[in-house]
């Protein structure tokens, strides 16, 4: 019998998809990858992340900014 704190497979695999498109997306957006891979993890607005660099901000102010 599984314990009722445990997350199911498949929670943990839409988590891991999610933060992998996120991560996609910060990439192409211009973030270097250990950025991204912090953005993406985290619950920061993915959109205004975007946003911020194509208004000119620099992908690690853009970082400072959200986290």
């Amino acid at each position: 019998m599984a314990e009722a704190t445990e997350t199911p497979v498949w929670r943990e695999d839409e988590q891991s998809k999610v933060e992998s498109w996120r991560l996609h997306v910060l990439i192409e957006a211009g973030f270097p990858l250990p950025l991204a891979e912090r953005l993406a993890a985290s619950d920061v607005d993915l959109h205004a992340c975007v946003q911020l660099v194509r208004k000119g901000c620099s992908p690690v102010t853009a970082t400072e900014i959200l986290l």
